[in-house]
């Protein structure tokens, strides 16, 4: 896929005051500081679409932006600095929950995960959270230009494990990137394009 326009449509947060438009989603969330505004750049090819700080924590709403004026990419805030609670499901902003369980143009979840760190308890939680709710999703590995090529393997491998561990009967599909580099761009593109090429035919929106 090439990316020929990227617009920034609105901030909110309510999942119900979201773009009415019939449009695909896909949704980008992770820890804070994972490097979500970098990934985001780095995808669309533009230097400052999503904000990038070195606060983390610095997205606090929902951002719809419009690509190729087809499909919508939505950044959503960090759940690292989320208030904690008894429930998994309380642990995360509520407009986020509500978002992922009530949007009904959403396609696909993107949770970022920083490579180079062991998997943490908050990510897989999350992890299960979409997987009971029924939400489809995939896997993001960021900053992989940060340790060797031979590391990442090790990496990816460790975190399927403890994925597996946690419940899951295989490793969501995943991908591994790098926004310094571009490392899975043509990858992570090429597959939204092959889901929207599908919801297009079928005239599934």
């Amino acid at each position: 896929m090439k990316i020929t326009s990227a617009e920034f449509i609105v901030s909110n947060s309510d999942a119900a005051k979201c773009p009415k438009e019939p449009i695909p989603e896909y949704a980008f969330i992770g820890r804070s500081n994972v490097g979500k505004s970098s990934l985001i750049n780095m995808l669309t090819n533009r230097t400052s679409l999503a904000k990038t700080s070195g606060r983390p924590g610095k997205t606090q709403l929902i951002n719809h932006f419009k690509i190729n004026n087809n499909w919508h990419l939505v950044d959503l805030p960090g759940y690292g600095y989320a208030r904690v609670s008894k429930s998994t499901k309380e642990t995360f902003q509520k407009f986020i929950t509500d978002y992922f369980e009530k949007r009904e143009q959403l396609v696909c979840g993107f949770v970022l995960v920083d490579i180079r760190h062991e998997a943490q308890k908050i990510d897989l939680e999350f992890i299960n959270y979409l997987g009971e709710s029924g939400v489809p999703f995939c896997i993001i590995f960021t900053k992989a230009d940060k340790i060797s090529k031979g590391k990442v393997q090790q990496h990816v491998a460790a975190y399927r494990k403890k994925v597996i561990e946690n419940g899951w009967e295989e490793m969501p599909q995943h991908f591994v990137t790098s926004s310094e580099d571009a490392t899975g761009r043509e990858e992570l593109l090429n597959y939204i394009d092959e889901v929207n090429k599908g919801i297009f035919e079928n005239e599934g929106f």
